[in-house]
């Protein structure tokens, strides 16, 4: 028997791999001579960059950058020599959770080009970037500019950052880009398929929880609009409208444009980093999870992913959750075969959710599941 383990996070409790880690002992208390393959897995969103580090064996970089309010911030991402790939979250540099009070207009993704411009440094042609939680409506001029772009107004003068500058942008120059972008793919994790601009665009739809008021939604988006329209004269190409491209402010376009990114959702794209499907086509059992099991699992969540992505090879999946809502049973029409939560009996959230106590609980649980399998298939 071949049972491939595929859990995403329990946050605060366990990491992916530690769950994952923790259901293959199970798994082999019940069935020794099983064998157990553990993949790291992740939605594209927070987290994501700790589980690649984690199962792939990577290599965590600590950088000091700019903060989305031209601060220095302590920021990281993973480093995959061997595959000469990074790993990063945009948040880390450019989060909503690094401002202590929201500033739209000002907001810059400076410091993911940055950090872009390290790994770069260091010989990296291939970036898997999640955009999530960001702080900023730059349109991504910030990140551009840290990797060599000009933008410049009528008088020729640099236009500045945030979105105060989209508007007086008349002028992009690539002389001084970074020759080391020559080549490099970018591999964006966006769940999202919100356009540039309009009142379904990042302005009207993200803006606020960024701080942009009501007053200033429409002048905004019209500057948004402007800066996408000189971009894509100079580049020749029509990304505005395209879905994703106004994720986190604006940064989904400025990918697409100014460096021939690829929108992917963020499931799909740290499965395929880390080779599940090569692990599944041989498999007789896929073992996912998170810590909630609920409605919201089957809207681009990693279980729902793994589950799919097992269906393609007539593979049963088996789910562990550290709670299950009332409403969770919509997973099983998704693909998930049968979910069990882990939780052995009346405790506090606090107590379930320490890390030695949830891996026991996974372990015991994954191990009376699979004691189950075993009898079942011998009655077969």
């Amino acid at each position: 028997m071949k049972a491939v383990v595929a859990i995403d996070s329990f946050k605060g409790s366990m990491t992916s791999m530690q769950a994952g880690n923790a259901a293959k002992r199970g798994i082999l208390a019940a069935h020794p001579e099983a064998e157990v393959v553990v993949c790291p897995v992740a939605d594209g969103g927070e987290g994501t960059t700790d589980a690649l580090i984690e199962g792939l064996g990577g290599e965590k970089i600590e950088l000091a950058v700019s903060g989305p309010l031209g601060d220095v911030v302590k920021a990281y991402y993973g480093w995959l020599p061997e595959r000469k790939t990074a790993v990063m979250e945009m948040a880390s540099a450019a989060g909503i959770t690094l401002v202590k009070k929201k500033d739209p207009l000002r907001a810059s993704t400076r410091g993911v080009g940055e950090m872009i411009a390290d790994a770069l440094a260091r010989g990296c042609r291939d970036f898997i970037i999640g955009i999530g939680g960001s702080a900023t409506n730059d349109g991504g001029i910030g990140m551009l500019k840290a990797l060599g772009y000009t933008f410049t107004d009528e008088n020729g003068a640099d236009v500045g950052e945030g979105a105060q500058a989209l508007g007086r942008v008349e002028r992009i120059c690539a002389d001084q880009r970074t020759p080391l972008l020559e080549g490099v793919r970018f591999q964006i994790a966006c769940d999202v398929t919100n356009p540039l601009c309009g009142e379904n665009g990042a302005t009207y739809i993200f803006g606020p929880q960024k701080g942009v008021t009501e007053e200033q939604k429409q002048p905004i988006d019209e500057a948004m609009r402007h800066y996408a329209k000189v971009a894509e004269q100079y580049f020749r190409c029509s990304t505005a409208k395209a879905a994703g491209a106004g994720a986190a402010g604006g940064l989904g376009f400025a990918f697409l444009t100014f460096l021939s990114g690829t929108l992917i959702p963020g499931v799909t794209l740290v499965l395929e980093v880390t080779g599940l499907e090569k692990e599944l086509q041989d498999a007789d059992f896929a073992v996912t999870g998170e810590g909630r099991l609920d409605a919201q699992s089957v809207m681009g969540k990693a279980p729902v992913g793994v589950a799919k992505l097992a269906k393609k090879y007539g593979v049963k999946t088996i789910a562990f959750a550290g709670s299950v809502a009332r409403d969770a049973g919509c997973c099983n029409a998704s693909g998930i075969d049968a979910f069990f939560p882990i939780v052995r009996g009346v405790t506090t959230l606090e107590a379930a959710m320490e890390t030695e106590t949830a891996e026991q609980n996974m372990a015991a649980a994954a191990e009376q599941v699979f004691r189950l399998l075993t009898i079942a298939s011998r009655l077969n």
